[in-house]
This record gives structure tokens, C-alpha cells and sequence, in this order.
């Protein structure tokens, strides 16, 4: 079209959708604080009061349950399914919601519904779960608000398996939507899909960057065809080992969820890849929001493209059975390439009885296919003997797997009390961190006089504060692990955290466990340090000039050494606590980076990081009892000097290291404070200067102390679901 006849654009271009730039792009390094607004509702299209377990306890869930059966052998025109079942594509899709799970910041999983948006939606591992999601969306229509996506594509995949044969483990619900992309998750530094840019060591597979677990960008675990696309099943073996480990499984449980979410539906790979048209987030208004269009043959059915590998595992790939392992052991395997060009192992000599039918021609049988994370079982010594135990005792492999897949689809759901509905077992599992209910209620007389108590201690209200701060501040929202209840700071590996000051904790805890000893009614330690803190704060705020109750909701637990997989704990160890001023040694990444990325663990807003971290300064509460951005004369006392002294331009800052500043008295010369980057922060960077700003006024030191109390309480509540 001749450009001089169109008319001039009416919009105006701040935010370009064509090229995706922001008006922040200009200043590549400023500090990006969008990680922390993934807590804003503004994109929530339900009011405030909306409450999904309320929703999800009036759902009918046998009907619900009862229509996904259903809808399995309910073969539809524009997509069809594979031998007239689409179990095999509701299991991937629900593999894949959970599976982008990571243990080392509790990250990705099916937890959020991620999957319906970028970038994860257009990951070339999810060619086609657009088409999964979109077969599901009668009956998410059906069931409205008592069911969330991220809910039911779980319980899908698991309505695919006992549709097929299989008794799962058991279901939750609990997951709660989101509502925009996840933008800021780190899924690697890669520029372009499948890249391959986050080992230390190439030859390493162990080299894998934290906090990532899969191979490459774009893929969920590992590369089926082998490493970097070259078939050899002892690098992938180390490859799955690394990848599933840090996603929370040990070798059996790696080698029964290969099998067994292999044993159901088919690769598919019949035609040229490079046919495919774009992703979801790139394919045109016509495409009514799928991506990967095959123009050539049907575009579906036996002419589908997804991972460019062509066949079915299993001799009869609709129903669950135990032939994965017979085909894989008792044959011999050679490489070939698919129709679409990607490696495969098919068997050598194979009897025709053993040769699943082709899913969409009928009469037709095909050549069952394995990747190279399949012969990987089968070449791994470790993995065989594991595979052969399964072989020879299939019922042992079915509760394995069971287990396995239970815990693959709820890992990042968080504790049993968050679990929803009629199917959860009734099992406790050591992944799900139990805490003990405590057996007791304190009235608000018996809560004052244990205040009292614990201020007249013997420990001062920083050990206090330290004390109550270090045990809740291990709760992460992405998995909801962590947190004060079960005052697990007093078992292994918490209690020896160089983060935690083991000698002023172990002070701690004796003369907490020696005041419990002598109640009259035995209160949870996990209770007594959070008050502690509680008690201290309200003096502190007494001392400012402003008497205020800080909530405490009595009822947490004990966990016992039993209750807590101690290694799995590793991953929630603080290396770095700008809250605390404190980071066990220097890293790459800088102290005011590294504070935003806790703070939205700990499901902290912008404005609760900022109140909070000027609360604490004044309150002396440093690591180590190091002074640096203690801003005021009155330590140990709640008041708003933090800001005050932060933003006066009668002081400069004057760098001395990467992360250390003298507050030099214009006038004077002479240094009146020390601060770090995480303390100046909130002075330099424009937004966060505003919220400084705020809390500085004269006329905001009131609103300063309630802001920081229920900051606070947010913190010290964050796992107690059970007030939620």
C-alpha cells in the first residue's frame, strides 16, 4: 500500500508493540522494580473480596471430574485426538504446567497457570498445548470461578490417567491464577529459542546455572534427541540427573516419571518442522490465538508436528500397561531420523504384535520410538537397575510412579493446609514440610503476660527482633515454603546458617526453651519467637512516642527433625539479606538486585520493602550489629530517622568500596554515618526515593510506625494459611 495515501496514526507510541521497548530501555542499568508488582491486583479481574477456596469448596467435583473423562474420548473435528483419546496431550500439558518447577528459588510450576501466557505459552517444548488448553475451555466455561486454570489442567492430566487406566495418587486444589505474564522470571540469558548459553563448564552437565533446571531455553528438562541434539544416552543421563534433582527428584523417581509418562500417547513429527507458522504470541489476529500452524496435509492428525520425533513408546499407547519397560529392555535399538529430521531410537527386529497401530490410519502399524532420556534408562547403570526392578514388578513401578507424578504436580502448592477438596490423601508426605497444629488458644490476657515475660527475659529486644525476623523470613511465595511456623530456625541445616548468627541464636533459643519450660500452659516455641519480636517492636514504637498493638495470631507448631527433609532446606538457605544489611560474600549480581529478588519471594510489595527496611535500620537489627545505614541517634526506638537523615542534603555520600559509603556532614567534613547500596537506594533510584519521601514528612511519622507494624505482621503471618 502506497505509504503517503494512509492516514496518520492516531495513537501515540510510548509503549511500541512492534518493538517491544519501553521508555525504560533509554537507561538499560536503572534498577527495574516490575518484579515487585507482580503483587499488584490492578490486573486481577476479581473484586478484592473474591476467595477461591470459598469457590472451589462449592464445586460439584465428581461432575467435574466425570466431564473431563468425557471430554477425553471426545474426539474433536478440528483437532482430533490420537486413537480417539486425548490423554496423551493432557498429561503433557499437565507435566508441563508443574514441570517448569525449580527448586532453588521455588520458581515456575503449575501453581499460577502460567502456561496461558508468554513466554512460556510459546516455548518450543509447548508446541500444542494451545490446542490442549483450548479442548479444556467448555468445561472451564461450565465451572467458572469454583475452578482455576491452574487447578484444572492438573487435575486433567490426572483425569487422563485414570481415564486410561491408571489410579492416581490423589488431587488438591488451591492454585490460584494469575493474570499477566511473568516477565521478570529468570529462564535463562539465551537471545533465540533452544540457544544454549548457561553452563560454566560445556562438558559439565553439573555446570548448569542457578537457579535453572532445564538444558536449554525453551525446554522443560532436557533435550530428547541428547545433548545439544546429539544422541548419546549416558550425557543425557547426567543431563536428567542434574535437571530432575533440581526440580526435587532422586533417580527412581526420574526413571518411573520418564516411564510412565511415556508408557501414554505419542511424539509427533510427521513432516518438515520449518512448515510450522510462528508461536501463539506471534501468530495473527486469524489464528484466533494458536500458534504453530501446519499448512501442509491436514495440519493435524497424522500430519501434526510438535517435537519433530514421530511415533508412540508403548505397544498401546491409550491405556496404562507395563510394555514401556518390556520394549525398552528386551530390544535392541538403533538410531534413525524422523520424517521431520530429528533423531530417534527404534527397535531392531521387532515382533509385529509388539508394533502399536498408527493413532490416526487405521489398520496401519507403526514402530514404537524411545529418545535418547529413554535409552538413558536403559544404558545408566543406576537407571537400569532401577528400570528392571519396575519391569519385573509393575504394580511396585504404578505406586512409584503415582507418588512420583503426585509430587511433580504439587510441589509448589505449598503445605496440606493449603490443599482443597475430596480427593487429597490422607498421607502426610516429608516434601510438604508438616508442621504439628498446635493443641491451645491464648486469650488476650495470656498473650500480655507472655509479653511481659519475654521482654523481661534476658534477651534484648534486637535478639528479639533478629530472632523472629530470621525464622519468617525463609518463606518464599512461589512454593510457599519457609516461614515461622514450625520453628524449623532451631533444627538442621537452619540452625547452623551463618545468615542466622548460630551463637546469638542458640542464646536465643535456650532462654526461649527455658521460659516455655516454665508456663503453665505450654506455648509453641515457633509462637513465643514470633511474639518475642512482636514485644519488642511495640516497646520500640512505645519509646518513638506512638503506643500501638502489634496483631499476633497465636497457633503455630513445633516441627520436629522427623518432620523436615533437612536436605531439601539447602535451597532456602539466605545468602544475602538487604533487610538485614548483611550477604555472606560478594556476588556478581548487585546487593539492591539481589534485595528486590528476596523481597518478591517473600511476597513483598515496593512500599512494605521500603517501610521495612527503615524500620529495621533504626532498630538496630544489622547483621553482626554492623552499623552501617543506622541513620539516627536513637537506636533500638521506631521512628522515622531512617528517612529523615536519608534524604537531608545537608549529609553527601562519598564511596569508599563497590558497597560502602561515608555520610559526610557537608559543613563539617566529618562522617557521620556508614551505608551500603541496599541503604542508599531508597535515596538514588526515583521511585523508590518517592516512597523515602513519604515516610520523611513530618507528618507521616504515625503513618510510618502502622505501615511498618503491618508490614511486619505480613511477614511473620506469610504461612499461616490457615488465617487466609
Amino acid at each position: 500500500m502506497d505509504q503517503s495515501k494512509k492516514g496518520k496514526c492516531p495513537v501515540m507510541h510510548g509503549a511500541n508493540t512492534d518493538t517491544g521497548k519501553s521508555v525504560m530501555s533509554w537507561w538499560p542499568n536503572a534498577l527495574n522494580l516490575d518484579i515487585l508488582h507482580q503483587h499488584d491486583r490492578k490486573t486481577n479481574p476479581y473484586c478484592e473480596n473474591f476467595n477461591y477456596a470459598e469457590e472451589f469448596n462449592k464445586l460439584d467435583f465428581e461432575a467435574l471430574k466425570n466431564d473431563l473423562k468425557t471430554l477425553m474420548t471426545d474426539s474433536q473435528e478440528w483437532w482430533p485426538a490420537d486413537w480417539g483419546h486425548y490423554g496423551g496431550l493432557m498429561i503433557r500439558m499437565a507435566w508441563h504446567s508443574a514441570g517448569t518447577y525449580r527448586t532453588a528459588d521455588g520458581r515456575g510450576g503449575s501453581n499460577t497457570g502460567n502456561q496461558r501466557f508468554a513466554p512460556i505459552n510459546s516455548w518450543p517444548d509447548n508446541v500444542n498445548l494451545d490446542k490442549a488448553r483450548r479442548l479444556l475451555w467448555p468445561i472451564k466455561q461450565k465451572y467458572g470461578n469454583k475452578i482455576s486454570w491452574a487447578d484444572l489442567m492438573i487435575l486433567a492430566g490426572n483425569m487422563a490417567y485414570e481415564s486410561m487406566g491408571f489410579k492416581t495418587f490423589g488431587f488438591a486444589g488451591g492454585r490460584e491464577d494469575i493474570w499477566h505474564p511473568e516477565k521478570d522470571i529468570y529462564w535463562g540469558a539465551e537471545k533465540e529459542w533452544l540457544g544454549k548459553d548457561r553452563y560454566s563448564d560445556k562438558f559439565d552437565e553439573s555446570s548448569l546455572e542457578n537457579p535453572l533446571a532445564a538444558v536449554q531455553m525453551g525446554l522443560i528438562y532436557v533435550n530428547p534427541e541428547g545433548v545439544d541434539g546429539n544422541p548419546e544416552p549416558l550425557k543425557t543421563a547426567q543431563a536428567m540427573r542434574v535437571t530432575f534433582e533440581r526440580m526435587a527428584m532422586n533417580d527412581e523417581e526420574t526413571v518411573a516419571l520418564t516411564a510412565g509418562g511415556h508408557t501414554v500417547g505419542k511424539t509427533h513429527g510427521n513432516g518438515d518442522a520449518s512448515n510450522l507458522g510462528p508461536d501463539p504470541e506471534a501468530a495473527g489476529f486469524e489464528e484466533q490465538g494458536f500458534g504453530w500452524k501446519n499448512p501442509k496435509g491436514k495440519g493435524h492428525s497424522e500430519d501434526t508436528i510438535t517435537s519433530g520425533i514421530e511415533g508412540a513408546w508403548t505397544t498401546h499407547p491409550d491405556k496404562w500397561n507395563n510394555t514401556y519397560f518390556y520394549l525398552l529392555l528386551n530390544y535392541e535399538w538403533e538410531l534413525k531420523k524422523s520424517p521431520a529430521g530429528a533423531w530417534q531410537w527404534e527397535p531392531v527386529n521387532i515382533k509385529e504384535e509388539d508394533m502399536p497401530f498408527d493413532a490416526h490410519v487405521k489398520g496401519v502399524r507403526r514402530n514404537p520410538i524411545m529418545t535418547d532420556a529413554d535409552m538413558a534408562l536403559k544404558f545408566d547403570p543406576e537407571y537400569r537397575k532401577i528400570s528392571e526392578r519396575f519391569y519385573n514388578d509393575p504394580q511396585y513401578f504404578a505406586d512409584t510412579f503415582a507418588r512420583a507424578w503426585f509430587k511433580l504436580t504439587h510441589r509448589d502448592l505449598g503445605p496440606k493446609s493449603r490443599y482443597l477438596g475430596p480427593d487429597v490423601p490422607a498421607e502426610d508426605l516429608i516434601w510438604q514440610d508438616p508442621v504439628p497444629t498446635a493443641d491451645y488458644t491464648l486469650s488476650e490476657s495470656e498473650i500480655e503476660d507472655l509479653k511481659t515475660k519475654l521482654l523481661n527475659c534476658g534477651l534484648s529486644r534486637t535478639e528479639l527482633i533478629n530472632t523472629a525476623w530470621d525464622s519468617a523470613r525463609t518463606f518464599r511465595q512461589s512454593d510457599f515454603r519457609g516461614g515461622a511456623n514450625g520453628a524449623r530456625i532451631r533444627l538442621a541445616p537452619q540452625k547452623d546458617w551463618a545468615g542466622n548468627e548460630p551463637e546469638r541464636l542458640n542464646k536465643v533459643l535456650n532462654t526461649l526453651t527455658e521460659l516455655q519450660e516454665g508456663l503453665s500452659k505450654k506455648v509453641s516455641i515457633a509462637d513465643l519467637i514470633v511474639l518475642g519480636g512482636s514485644a519488642a517492636i511495640e516497646k520500640a514504637a512505645e519509646e518513638g512516642g506512638f503506643t500501638m498493638k502489634v496483631p499476633f495470631s497465636p497457633g503455630r507448631g513445633d516441627a520436629t527433625a522427623e518432620m523436615t527433609d533437612e536436605a531439601s532446606f539447602d535451597v532456602l538457605e539466605p545468602l544475602h539479606d538487604g533487610y538485614r544489611n548483611w550477604q555472606k560474600k560478594d556476588y556478581a549480581v548487585q546487593p539492591e538486585e539481589m534485595l528486590l529478588d528476596r523481597t518478591q519471594l517473600m511476597g513483598l510489595t515496593a512500599p512494605e520493602m521500603t517501610v521495612l527496611i527503615g524500620g529495621m535500620r533504626v532498630l538496630g537489627t544489622n547483621h553482626g550489629g554492623t552499623k552501617h545505614g543506622v541513620f539516627t541517634e536513637k537506636e533500638g526506638v521506631l521512628s522515622n530517622d531512617f528517612f529523615v537523615n536519608l534524604t537531608d542534603m545537608k549529609y553527601m555520600w562519598n564511596p569508599v568500596s563497590d558497597n560502602l559509603y561515608n555520610i559526610v556532614d557537608r559543613k563539617t567534613g566529618e562522617t557521620k554515618w556508614t551505608a551500603t547500596r541496599v541503604d542508599l537506594v531508597f535515596g538514588s533510584n526515583s521511585v523508590l526515593r518517592a516512597y523515602a519521601e513519604v515516610y520523611a514528612q513530618d507528618d507521616n511519622k504515625e503513618k510510618f510506625v502502622k505501615d511498618f507494624i503491618k508490614a511486619w505482621v505480613k511477614v511473620m503471618n506469610a504461612d499461616r494459611f490457615d488465617l487466609k
